[in-house]
Formats: C-alpha cells, sequence, structure tokens
C-alpha cells in the first residue's frame, strides 16, 4: 500500500467529520505567533523583520493590544490583489490606509493589519496546536470575499464572481452542494447554526424545508454562559446536545453567529471584525468539549479553518490553483487559520500540504461517498439545473483530503481541558438578566458590517418565502 492508499485507509478511521467555518482572519495573524516565539520553528508563521513599506514607513508585526478591532479590513477581489501585491505579499498597510480614507476616517490606523494574537488571546487554539494538528498551508479557495470562499467549501466552485453580492442583494445561490451527495447515499447529515443555515444560501434544493436537517448549536447557552434572550424552537435539536447523547450524524456542519440577532440570543462569535475573538474562542472551546466529552470521541474528526483572511496580513504567496474557471479562480487566496481536531492525530503535529476548503468536500466524500470522485466531470456544471447531485468539479478532484493526518494506531484519550473551561466561565462572569437585543435601527448601534447586511437580507427573504422564523 502506498501512501496515498494509505492516507485515504485512514478515513475509515472515522465515523463523524464535524466542521466549523469562522470569517475573516489569516494564518498569521491567528497562528503565526507560534513560530515567532520560538516554541514552535516547525511551523511556518511569522519570524522577526516582516513588515509593509508604505509611504517611506516600515509597518512590522506586532502584538495586538486588544481582541476587538474596530476596523474590518477591505477583502474584495480588488483589495486583495492590491496586498497579494504580485506575490510580495506588501500591499496590506496601503490598502487598509485606502480603506480608511475612503471610509472618512482620519485617525486610523492601517497598522492593525499587520497584528497578531498569542497565547494569551486565543488559549483555545493555544491548546489544540500543542495537542492536535496545525495545517500551515490552508489557503482560502478565492482570493476574494466570504460568500465566495464558502460556496467553494460547500459547492466546490463559486458563482462567477470573487465578491460577495452587494449587500442590499440577499445572497442566494443555485449552486449544487455536496450534501446532495449524502442525500443519494442516505448518508445521514445535520447543519447546526444561529442564523438560518449557509447551507440555505448555497444550495437552492436546501432553501426551504428539510428541517430535520437542521439544528441550533445550542438551545440552552453555553455549559458556563447564559444567553441572554432565548426565543429558538425548543423542539429542533442541537449540536450540544447531539454530542452528548452520542447522536451526532457522520456528517455537522457548524455556523458561528454571524449577527446578534439569532434566536438564541448569542452574541457574534465568527470573528468576523469588530466581533470579540474572545467570543470565538469560546464557540470553538464548546464544540471541542462537547466533541471531546461525547461518547463519538474516538470515530471523529473537527475541522477547525476560516473562509478567507479578512485582509489581515499573512506572508505566504498564494498559489495558483487547479479549476474550471482558470480565468476567474486559477489563484488560492491567502493563507487562513486550521486546526485539525481528532483522537486518530497526533500531538504538535504540523501539515504543510496544500489544502483549500475543497479539501473538506475531498474528505466527507472519499469517507461517505466511494466513487463519486471516480466519475469524470461532464464539463462545467449548470448551476441549480436539477435537485440530483453534481460532480463537484476540477477543484475538488485535486484537492489534497485528510487522511493523511489520520496516523495513529489507535484513538487516544481527549486531553484535559477543565483549565480552559474554568477560563471561559471567569470571563463570562455572573448571569446576566434577560435584555432585549438592540434594534439596529437605533440611534448609536454600531453599524453592521457588510455580511451582517447580507445574512440579514437573506434572512428576510427566507421569511417571505414561508421559511419559519426563529428556525435555522
Amino acid at each position: 500500500m502506498d501512501e496515498g492508499e494509505r492516507a485515504e485507509a485512514n478515513l475509515a478511521k472515522i465515523d463523524h467529520v464535524v466542521v466549523m467555518m469562522l470569517e475573516n482572519r489569516s494564518f498569521d495573524h491567528m497562528l503565526g505567533y507560534l513560530s515567532l516565539t520560538g516554541r514552535r520553528p516547525d511551523i511556518d508563521g511569522l519570524r522577526p523583520g516582516l513588515a509593509n513599506q508604505y509611504h517611506g514607513r516600515s509597518y512590522p508585526v506586532h502584538h495586538l493590544g486588544t481582541t476587538a478591532l474596530e476596523m474590518d479590513p477591505d477583502h474584495s477581489s480588488g483589495a486583495i490583489d492590491q496586498q497579494i501585491a504580485g506575490g510580495s505579499m506588501g500591499g496590506f498597510v496601503a490598502s487598509a490606509a485606502a480603506t480608511l480614507a475612503e471610509r472618512g476616517v482620519e485617525d486610523g490606523d492601517p497598522a492593525c493589519v499587520m497584528g497578531y494574537y498569542d497565547g494569551t488571546d486565543v488559549p483555545v487554539y493555544d491548546h489544540l496546536a500543542e495537542e492536535f494538528a496545525v495545517c500551515d498551508r490552508w489557503f482560502a479557495s478565492v482570493a476574494g470575499a466570504t460568500l465566495p470562499n464558502r460556496l467553494y467549501g460547500l459547492c466546490g466552485v463559486a458563482a462567477g464572481s470573487r465578491d460577495d453580492r452587494p449587500a442590499h442583494i440577499p445572497p442566494l445561490y443555485h449552486q449544487p452542494s455536496f450534501v446532495r451527495h449524502l442525500d443519494a447515499r442516505h448518508v445521514p447529515w445535520r447543519w447546526y447554526s444561529f442564523d438560518p443555515g449557509t447551507l440555505r444560501l448555497a444550495d437552492a434544493h436546501y432553501l426551504l424545508g428539510h428541517h430535520d436537517r437542521f439544528g441550533y448549536f445550542s438551545k440552552t447557552g453555553l455549559p458556563w454562559r447564559a444567553v441572554l434572550d432565548l426565543t429558538c424552537n425548543q423542539k429542533l435539536p442541537s449540536f450540544l446536545e447531539d454530542a452528548a447523547s452520542g447522536t451526532l450524524p457522520p456528517v455537522s456542519w457548524i455556523d458561528p453567529a454571524f449577527t446578534n440577532f439569532n434566536p438564541l440570543g448569542f452574541p457574534v462569535n465568527d470573528d468576523h471584525p469588530p466581533a470579540d475573538v474572545k467570543d470565538g474562542q469560546d464557540l470553538v472551546l464548546a464544540a471541542y468539549d462537547a466533541l471531546a466529552a461525547s461518547p463519538q470521541w474516538e470515530a471523529s474528526l473537527l475541522v477547525i479553518v476560516y473562509d478567507e483572511h479578512g485582509g489581515f496580513y499573512d506572508h505566504v504567496p498564494p498559489p495558483a490553483a487547479a479549476d474550471d474557471e482558470p480565468e476567474t479562480f486559477g489563484r488560492y487566496g491567502v493563507r487562513v487559520p486550521a486546526i485539525i481536531v481528532s483522537p486518530w492525530v497526533e500531538p504538535r503535529t504540523v501539515s504543510s500540504t496544500l489544502f483549500d476548503h475543497t479539501s473538506i468536500i475531498k474528505t466527507i466524500l472519499l469517507r461517505f461517498c466511494p466513487g463519486v470522485l471516480a466519475e469524470p466531470p461532464a464539463g462545467r456544471r449548470r448551476a441549480g439545473l436539477g435537485l440530483g447531485p453534481q460532480h463537484p468539479g476540477t477543484r475538488t478532484a485535486h484537492a489534497s483530503h485528510l487522511g493523511e493526518l489520520l496516523t495513529r494506531g489507535t484513538p487516544r484519550p481527549a486531553p484535559g481541558r477543565d483549565a480552559l473551561v474554568r477560563q471561559a466561565a471567569a470571563r463570562a462572569g455572573p448571569a446576566e438578566p434577560s435584555q432585549p437585543r438592540p434594534d439596529p435601527r437605533e440611534p448609536g448601534h454600531r453599524p453592521l458590517n457588510d455580511l451582517q447586511k447580507s445574512i440579514l437580507a437573506a434572512t428576510r427573504e427566507l421569511h417571505r418565502r414561508g421559511h419559519p422564523p426563529n428556525t435555522p
């Protein structure tokens, strides 16, 4: 058996794949500190001397003083091209300065895009990097915005553009997703979320109905944190309940809270600025802790990844990508954080294999729908035609899968997490009394970012078409 065959055979160790895709942070921004401190020289992260030059001034990488940034850097396709700067990765500060000028911010600091967090800011990632696997060559699928990257993660293609649709146009797409293959093979799955699940936005076949396949992340708050306002449908399942009872399906996808107008009353925890990354750490810890304590732990794989880099600095230029539309999508996006958690992964593993979001599809289909990827693509897929599965495309066919990381001969017990949970509980503090959530139209409310506007536009359109309120 050669190396590729062994890697694919490793997938048989896994009966449950859980995917959590967060928002808008680069690898160097979130995990680059691991090499900068000298602790993990095996990881290709930050190193002394990395900087961008702008208007005769050097802007070096530096530790950020806050986990909640006010600035949301531009991550449109044009801005990303400027940031990549032909592969020099020297245009991040220039792009940030242009964004501040365009927004009329006179005292803004473009240096924030060169900032990074460390283990005190992201303690859950610090723990996971020691206990499991860091992928330091996981690139966003698209040198573009959120929704094209999420489409690649669900469908293997985008919708002809590297940019999101304008915020006032509901982002409802018609791209056949990998989930159709699961349904065709009668493989159970569930989409857990706070807002309506992103699968509903990506694949029109799941736009309405299919309520048994969608659930909340939690219906009772995190184990250490009370929910302020609970108006969700209590009959629906949740990830935390399913993990605890050992009833997780073979494939689970977790969407973070993109807005704080979700029925659960959770704060935004997707890490999209200006969200506080501490709330994102709470979400990741809750998912990890639930899976680690689950009776299904020994056969599970948790993928924690980000959709795209959000305009934050990374020093590794993205390479070319095989694709059905090379003129638009022939290059990967900027590197993003990716951590692989499983009892079959050795501690302190680092992988420099090239991955992107279609690696998720490749892993899931190889494990649960064998033979699908061997079928030749019938040219370019025609979006939205038919209700059945379609070949996921050239990008997925060429993608690496995660079997190579599942190298252990036996699964190992989950590491202790008590200190992380105590830290999260201390940060949460005493339960607060129920308070109404703020109306975004009220004066003084923080403006919504473009993604939140898009999610809310999609939610309104779903409800207009008959999707029940307070339902994921």
